[in-house]
């Protein structure tokens, strides 16, 4: 367990230093080898388990960094470990890993799963279909689109980005750290295999795929909490009014101990989700986490005074990013719902 820590917090401490750079690109991600952090090593990847990829989703969220990581290796990697080993499969997912290939999820941040359809005509293969509010779409050269054949079962269907039928249209959000689009397939053209099965039961991979989704804002939200404490803690311990720091001030140690407590509990569920396949901790850190998200960053504006309200501050991108994490991949209302449903 010991050695388990020091590797996360070695790895917690090489994210930061990188991410404090000015310009975090793609290339950047993947020499890191966070882009195949785990992925299988055959195809290149470190081959390590999610919970090293949380960590640098959290950092992620603590730098408010804009990157596409979150559904170029986070979803792109995870639908391909979930698939059935093929020849196409595994070139692709080498070419991923190495930086060559950029890949994308078409998984919808609100609704249906799995929106598409994949029907066979005498023209051929046909995928029908739409899909809001997914991450790193745009920019993605190839998509992994999850749709529904003939009998009903999910299928992962492998599409070139410039593939006629297929569109890619960017959403515009308030938080200007995430690109988000709407992939809408009409008609498109595939080959048989381009056509990918998942390994085992398709209905509870797909599920699995979008509590991974979940689980990676909440650990986002997590990161964004917690820089907005430690910017709170570290701005009123310098701000001085009437001749001494306003962090000396009773209500402001007990706010900033407020937000202590709440990323004390939200750090609890996240990590107990992460060590559990069972969805509903995943659902219990959703609905917390990315809630806790939005009222720490308030609550840390409101403690900047009025220059916590300015353009200068930075601290309006932290709350925006929480804000679209509340609303991704399930709103805290509708996780709760989960939750209930095991006590009915």
């Amino acid at each position: 367990m010991s050695e388990f820590s020091e590797l996360h917090a070695e790895l917690r401490s090489v994210a930061a230093d990188l991410l404090a750079k000015d310009t975090v690109d793609w290339p950047l991600l993947v020499s890191a080898g966070w882009v195949g952090l785990d992925a299988p090593e055959e195809a290149g990847g470190a081959g390590a388990t999610f919970a090293e990829v949380a960590v640098i989703c959290e950092e992620l969220g603590r730098a408010a960094a804009t990157t596409g990581y979150l559904g170029g290796a986070v979803l792109a990697i995870g639908a391909l470990n979930a698939l059935q080993p093929n020849e196409s499969r595994d070139a692709l997912a080498q070419a991923v890993v190495a930086g060559d290939t950029r890949a994308a999820l078409a998984l919808p941040g609100e609704g249906e799963a799995a929106p598409f359809d994949l029907a066979i005509t005498r023209l051929g293969w046909r995928v029908h279909g739409q899909a809001s509010f997914v991450p790193d779409a745009a920019g993605a050269e190839r998509l992994l689109i999850p749709a529904r054949d003939a009998d009903g079962v999910v299928v992962l269907v492998d599409v070139a980005a410039d593939a006629p039928g297929l569109t890619v249209t960017e959403q515009p959000v308030l938080d200007e750290t995430r690109r988000l689009a709407t992939v809408t397939a009409e008609g498109v053209e595939v080959d048989e295999d381009a056509v990918w099965r998942f390994d085992g039961d398709a209905e509870a991979r797909l599920r699995k795929l979008t509590d991974r989704a979940a689980l990676a804002v909440a650990c986002d939200s997590l990161g964004v909490a917690q820089a907005m404490l430690d910017t709170t803690v570290s701005y009123t311990s310098v701000r001085q009014q009437f001749g001494r720091p306003i962090g000396s001030f009773q209500a402001v140690k007990h706010a900033c101990a407020d937000m202590l407590v709440t990323i004390s509990v939200t750090r609890q569920l996240v990590g107990a989700a992460i060590g559990s396949p069972d969805p509903i901790a995943v659902s219990m850190a959703k609905a917390y986490s990315t809630e806790a998200a939005v009222a720490v960053a308030g609550k840390a504006m409101q403690l900047h005074g009025g220059i916590g309200y300015t353009w200068e501050s930075g601290v309006h991108a932290y709350l925006k990013r929480a804000a679209l994490n509340r609303s991704l991949y399930g709103s805290p209302a509708e996780h709760r719902a989960k939750v209930a449903q095991r006590y009915r």
